[in-house]
């Protein structure tokens, strides 16, 4: 059985989980916003260098907006922002097991407590249960990565706004496209499961 119908308004992936092993609200969801941020500093470690920019490719950006659309808004955004926090502090979990926010790609991490937060109310409203649907949720959610981390690019490099862009969103682009079609593979994919283990 799954914690909450699956067409309750306001269900995201996380809620049709089994509740028996985790029974208390409160412990499910410290365990879900742990384990968000944990799979985001996993996926950090996966570094691809960008020529010409000091900002690489990683998959934590991949992780974080997965993790607002499963978790939805509230614990989505607690588990960006428990990875932010916990690697500011200086657990080496940021790209390349660094910590500290400092540095040129700080404030994309700062960006993706906006995104699980913004990924995560539009999962909530069914922005996640189709592969269209979860392209523009995934669409939305990097344009909310960028919103942040650009500026901190910027004054970080002493480059303005073009200088900005081509080190820190045009060389991204493609990964971004690769991981929008991933995502609108995986979550429809995910919730057709999750229906099928309720008949």
């Amino acid at each position: 059985m799954s914690a909450l119908p699956l067409a309750s308004r306001g269900a995201v992936l996380a809620d049709a989980l089994p509740s028996r092993a985790l029974p208390s609200t409160a412990v499910r969801n410290i365990a879900l916003v742990a384990g968000g941020a944990a799979l985001t500093g996993v996926a950090a470690q996966v570094v691809l260098p960008v020529p010409g920019s000091p900002v690489p490719i990683t998959g934590q950006t991949f992780a974080a907006l997965l993790v607002g659309a499963a978790l939805g808004w509230r614990r989505g955004a607690a588990a960006m922002l428990l990875y932010l926090l916990v690697g500011a502090a200086g657990v080496p979990w940021f790209n390349e097991g660094s910590a500290g926010l400092t540095g040129a790609s700080a404030g994309y991490i700062v960006g993706f407590v906006l995104a699980g937060a913004l990924v995560g109310a539009l999962a909530a409203r069914g922005g996640d249960r189709t592969p269209l649907r979860t392209a523009g949720t995934m669409v939305l959610g990097n344009l909310a990565i960028y919103a942040v981390g650009v500026p901190w690019l910027m004054a970080s490099a002493g480059v303005g706004l073009a200088g900005g862009l081509a080190m820190g969103v045009v060389p991204f682009l493609l990964g971004d496209a690769v991981k929008v079609l991933l995502a609108a593979g995986l979550l429809p994919a995910a919730w057709a499961l999750t229906r099928r283990g309720e008949r």
